[in-house]
């Protein structure tokens, strides 16, 4: 049985993904209320579809309101639609931003999926994904078709997946479970099809005692405890024998209760929630020697506990895993090696990295007007996508031609950008996620998204480079901690990761004439420690170096 979520039910993905990063491993969170008010009509007219029976949920960090949703089932003429909307509000650093969600999805009597519509709107406009559901062809293995519409940027991608069984919705999975599989002890599998992502994952579900759930201002309520792990992460629901789900725990200290209308939608956002998040998003390494500008590092040995170290994405493009440890070389010493016959691969178009967009080929040459070869033409790409981005923590499906709309986001709109504007003019380019060094808060690495760009210096010589335009380096600096490489799907990897690795910096050369920075009268070499998190005018980044580190060109 696959399992199809349009809009996950258990907040796991879609709330995590936002911790991660206003999308992609940035790690920021909390939206404005100045987003609410100024649509205070239109949220009134999403939500006024919602009648008394339908169930209202507050969303929380670690105790403190950051939105809500609201879910209800719509009977129809052969079957229902299932609805679904939600609100977050979150701000980290001085930066604000929205994120509106909303999923409408049609079903027949037994609900077996017909359709589906997907959107998030961070408030510059929505990213829709459209989904039909069709019988696969006679001969076929899979045993349905789902027919995918993306529209972002005012246009419209479509595509077709073959699936192996037919999609099944999580906005009705309780259901499912209480129609006779809420056994206690019992352990089952399921599958998920994720539309922020177009892909299919496991998910594991078990199934413990029934246990009495208190939540403020309701009355105390029997309900199972269910389990879930899905892509290393585990959320814990309780749902009763109806199949109400009146409480659910996520990761990074994520919590949704059932709640009246009035109070799922009173929202506050606490000034400690965004210290709290910045702390979590921080890996601060053990070292004996402080890093005051990672554009000086030359060479970074260090050990990682609580990542696997195996994984393929590891190695390249100046990083190799050597035992338990990684090793880092600047990437500005790289040398061609054996052409990557694999590189093409990295020309095609994707879902929401739109490289054969007419407009998003016409700026990308006009971005590289007048550079001549691969390696100018990527560099100049670099400073090009970097001043035209407006730097703004951003929650949204980072979708290059949408951003190129809108000319705002964090490090995963850069990225995206960039490497859609790169395949466009046959650049091959792929999407790195991971870490990197930042000089403030203490000294610490947080949660980065970058592009890698292909040069073929022919005579079938070539090699992998990492850039960072949103950063405005060309190559990325030697701080830049690859822990996975591909879109959506494959960044979320690195959510159960936050909060449980840590970092020991075994070795360090930086360039020998590099400076130390000194901080007012002291000599002494501690990490720089900031004072304010009010955002700086002379930086820029996504949300991080914004305020924390200095344009080097």
């Amino acid at each position: 049985m696959t399992l199809f979520t349009p809009l996950p039910r258990w907040l796991t993905r879609p709330v995590s993904l936002l911790i991660v990063a206003a999308w992609a491993v940035s790690m920021a969170v909390l939206v404005n209320r100045s987003y609410l008010q100024a649509s205070a009509a239109n949220l009134a007219t999403d939500l006024a579809r919602y009648g008394s029976n339908a169930q209202w949920r507050g969303v929380y960090y670690r105790g403190d309101k950051i939105g809500f949703t609201v879910s209800q089932i719509v009977p129809t003429g052969d079957g229902f639609e299932l609805q679904e909307d939600g609100r977050l509000q979150m701000s980290l650093l001085g930066a604000s931003t929205a994120a509106a969600l909303h999923t409408s999805a049609r079903v027949d009597s037994t609900f077996a999926l017909r359709s589906f519509d997907f959107s998030l709107n961070p408030g510059t406009g929505a990213v829709v994904v459209r989904g039909r559901v069709e019988p696969a062809s006679p001969n076929a293995k899979a045993r349905a078709r789902l027919v995918i519409a993306i529209t972002s940027g005012g246009a419209t991608r479509t595509e077709t997946r073959e699936l192996d069984e037919v999609p099944v919705l999580s906005q009705n999975f309780s259901r499912l479970l209480a129609g006779g599989r809420l056994t206690a002890g019992s352990r089952q599998q399921w599958t998920i099809f994720d539309p922020a992502t177009l892909r299919n994952q496991p998910v594991t579900v078990e199934i413990g005692d029934r246990e009495v759930v208190r939540n403020a201002g309701e009355r105390p309520i029997p309900a199972f405890r269910v389990d879930m792990a899905y892509q290393g992460l585990r959320t814990t629901s309780w749902i009763t024998d109806t199949g109400d789900v009146v409480r659910e725990e996520s990761p990074l200290g994520l919590i949704t209760v059932r709640e009246s209308a009035d109070r799922a939608q009173t929202l506050s956002v606490p000034g400690r929630v965004q210290t709290d998040l910045l702390q979590a998003a921080a890996v601060v390494p053990a070292m004996r020697q402080r890093i005051d500008e990672p554009r000086d590092v030359r060479r970074l040995r260090l050990e990682l506990d609580g990542a696997d170290l195996t994984n393929a994405d590891l190695e390249g493009a100046g990083q190799k895993v050597i035992g338990s440890t990684i090793e880092l070389t600047d990437p500005q010493t790289l040398q061609a090696g054996p052409a990557d016959e694999e590189a093409r691969e990295y020309l095609k178009p994707e879902p929401l990295i739109e490289s054969d967009a007419p407009e998003i080929r016409a700026e990308a040459e006009k971005a590289i007007a007048g550079a001549v070869g691969p390696r100018a033409r990527a560099e100049k790409l670099t400073r090009y996508v970097n001043a035209l981005l407006d730097k703004k923590p951003t929650v949204s499906l980072p979708s290059a031609r949408e951003v190129l709309r809108t000319k705002v986001g964090d490090c995963n709109e850069h990225t995206a950008l960039y490497v859609a504007m790169a395949r466009s003019i046959g650049i091959p380019a792929r999407i790195a996620v991971g870490l990197t060094y930042v000089r403030g808060i203490t000294g610490a690495f947080y949660y980065h998204a970058w592009p890698e760009v292909y040069i073929d210096e022919g005579s079938g010589r070539g090699l992998w480079l990492p850039v960072d335009p949103t950063l405005n380096e060309f190559p990325a600096d030697a701080t830049h901690v690859r822990l996975a490489r591909g879109g959506l799907d494959k960044q979320a990897a690195i959510l159960p990761l936050i909060g449980r690795i840590k970092m020991k910096v075994l070795d360090l050369t930086l360039d020998e004439n590099a400076t130390p920075i000194l901080i007012g009268q002291s000599t002494a070499l501690s990490p720089m420690r900031v004072v304010s998190a009010t955002p700086q005018n002379d930086a820029d980044c996504c949300w991080l170096s914004r305020w924390l580190r200095p344009r080097r060109r």
